[in-house]
């Protein structure tokens, strides 16, 4: 019988976190056929409700969400709890209200191979999931992508910043 006690914990979250990261592409592989057209209605459903953990996971863990910095950060490690440590990036902070997150590395598009299916299909998976969750943990705030690995591009690019309302009441 296998020991799991000998594994390290490191391991296992390796792991499970590249089995979790793989599962939205068989589901795409394996339903989409099925379903057709409404697949992608169904499933950006399924990415919005998901993004809802992210503000439980924040609150639980008491990740501060006040700057555009500290959302930043907290949206990476809630996604990396949530889908591993394969992420690679950077936060970078452009103004006092406004930060960039730069991703290098990331679980969804680094297992590609024959298992998955880069491009559209996965950006709208993560676009759903991170465009809610940021207004969810401060709703001063909005996410938006300026460029994305799974659309060509060598890296991708979120920017957090306020809201238009927010900066209307600002002037």
């Amino acid at each position: 019988m296998a020991d799991l006690k000998s594994v390290p914990d490191a391991v296992k979250w390796q792991l499970a976190a590249r089995n979790a990261a793989l599962i939205p592409a068989l589901y795409d592989r394996m339903f989409r056929k099925e379903i057709g057209d409404r697949y992608d209605e169904i499933e950006h459903e399924v990415w919005v409700a998901l993004s809802r953990t992210s503000y439980d996971i924040a609150t639980e863990l008491s990740f501060p969400v006040d700057t555009a910095g500290n959302l930043a950060k907290s949206i990476m490690a809630v996604m990396i709890i949530l889908y591993g440590p394969d992420f690679k990036n950077e936060i970078l902070d452009v103004a006092e209200d406004r930060s960039v997150i730069v991703i290098r590395r990331c679980p969804f598009h680094a297992i590609g191979t024959p298992h998955l299916e880069h491009g559209e299909n996965t950006f709208h998976k993560c676009m759903a999931f991170t465009l809610m969750s940021v207004p969810l943990l401060n709703k001063k705030f909005q996410a938006r992508f300026v460029r994305a690995m799974c659309l060509g591009e060598r890296q991708c690019e979120i920017k957090v910043e306020p809201k238009p309302e927010e900066e209307e009441k600002k002037s």
